[in-house]
């Protein structure tokens, strides 16, 4: 156990008891305990395993690989359409992951011998991600802007192009477009 990583498990009484066998789970086998995106990250050799999350409706592992692991009892869930990558087990209640300790275990070994193996998850490329129009438009009209986008880490573009491409209205994307585009020009990212 990590004393840094403590207060995370009582900052939020809902989820207290299944987050501490969570933690018990994922320690006994044999993994480093960190705080990573302020949550309890559990590590080997350096590569992240698992994440232990929570949220209003439930608390999950957050298998950073789980989209290249083989889930066998199909219990991994993508947590958006958008995330690529990671996938969850998901819990509402203690009883419930008392009961599956056992698969708990095997999958985090599985994830284990993925990050032992390097395997790496094929990624769409950000071409790939639908550009809306306004920003395409805002690009052509604004040379300045095209090149400091382009000049964007792949990740920072996907970000834009994902919060400008989720809303409904042409409105609110110009909208969110206008508001960041200062942001783009310092070659900073949606979050930074």
């Amino acid at each position: 156990m990590n004393p840094k990583v403590d207060w995370y498990f009582t900052k939020n009484k809902r989820w207290q008891e299944e987050t501490e066998t969570l933690r018990a789970i994922a320690l006994s086998c044999g993994l480093t305990e960190e705080l990573k995106w302020g949550c309890p990250c559990y590590t080997n050799e350096g590569t992240n395993i698992v994440l232990i999350h929570v949220f209003k409706e439930y608390c999950a592992y957050l298998f950073f690989k789980g989209a290249v692991m083989k889930d066998p009892k199909k219990i991994l869930v993508r947590q958006t359409e958008n995330v690529q990558a990671a996938r969850q087990i998901r819990f509402t209640n203690a009883k419930e992951i008392v009961k599956m300790k056992t698969t708990l275990k095997a999958y985090i070994k599985e994830a284990i011998a993925v990050g032992k193996a390097g395997m790496k998850v094929e990624f769409k490329k950000t071409k790939e991600f639908a550009m809306p129009e306004e920003f395409k438009n805002k690009l052509d009209e604004m040379p300045g802007l095209k090149k400091a986008f382009y000049e964007l880490t792949p990740g920072r573009q996907r970000g834009y192009l994902l919060y400008f491409s989720s809303a409904k209205q042409p409105a609110t994307r110009e909208a969110r477009i206008k508001k960041y585009m200062k942001q783009i020009l310092n070659g900073k990212g949606l979050d930074d």
